[in-house]
C-alpha cells in the first residue's frame, strides 16, 4: 500500500494552482488512495440523438444548471483551463466551490469533462462527468470523483459529505435522462 502523501498544490492548465496532486486521475485512473471515491453510472437512453443531446448538456453547463446548481464559468462550454464556480444554497448559506476544467473529451462516442478543485473549495480532488454511446446503442452517464475535506465544515460533516455526493450524482443522472429525452 502506498503511503498517503500530504496534499500539495499543483499548477493548473492555465498556470493557476489546483489544490490536489493527482490531476487527470478521473480520466486515466486508477483513482488515488487517501480520498473518498465516487463512481456512479446510469443508463440515460438509446441512440445517437440522445448521446448528442446529453453530451451537449454536460459540456455547456446545462446539466448542472437544470439540476439546480448555479454555475459561473469562464467559457460557454467545458475546455481545459476554464475556471468554474459551482454554488448551491441561498443567500448567506450559499456554498461556493471554485474549480477548473482539467480535461475534456469530445469524441465520436464519448463526451465529457472533469474539473479539479481550486483553493477555497470545500473539498480537495477531481470530478468527471462523461456520456458514452456504446456499440449496442445504449447511452450511459458516468460521474466519477475522488475527494477529501479541505475546510473545517466538510471535515466536521464527516461521512455525510460522500452521502451528499452520491445523492447529487444520482440527481444529475435523472436530470440528464430528462434533458436527453427532450425535456
Amino acid at each position: 500500500m502506498k503511503p498517503v502523501l500530504p496534499a500539495r498544490s499543483r499548477p493548473a492548465p492555465d498556470g493557476g494552482v489546483l489544490s490536489y496532486r493527482e490531476v487527470g486521475a478521473t480520466r486515466l485512473g486508477p483513482l488515488p488512495e487517501g480520498y473518498h471515491h465516487l463512481h456512479h453510472r446510469v443508463r440515460i437512453g438509446r441512440g445517437r440523438a440522445v448521446f448528442e443531446a446529453a453530451g451537449t448538456a454536460v459540456t455547456t453547463w446545462r446539466l448542472h444548471r437544470s439540476a439546480g446548481t448555479r454555475i459561473r464559468a469562464g467559457s460557454p462550454w467545458a475546455e481545459p483551463g476554464t475556471d468554474v464556480e459551482v454554488s448551491a444554497g441561498l443567500g448567506p448559506l450559499r456554498l461556493r466551490a471554485p474549480c477548473q476544467v482539467v480535461w475534456t473529451a469530445y469524441e465520436r462516442d464519448r463526451t465529457g469533462f472533469a474539473y479539479g478543485t481550486l483553493p477555497g473549495h470545500p473539498e480537495r480532488g477531481e470530478e468527471s462527468f462523461v456520456v458514452d454511446l456504446r456499440e449496442d446503442g445504449s447511452v450511459w452517464f458516468t460521474v466519477m470523483a475522488f475527494s477529501r475535506p479541505a475546510r473545517w465544515y466538510t471535515r466536521l460533516a464527516g461521512p455525510l459529505v460522500p452521502v451528499f455526493q452520491r445523492g447529487y450524482a444520482r440527481w444529475l443522472g435523472r436530470t440528464l435522462r430528462r434533458i436527453a429525452a427532450g425535456g
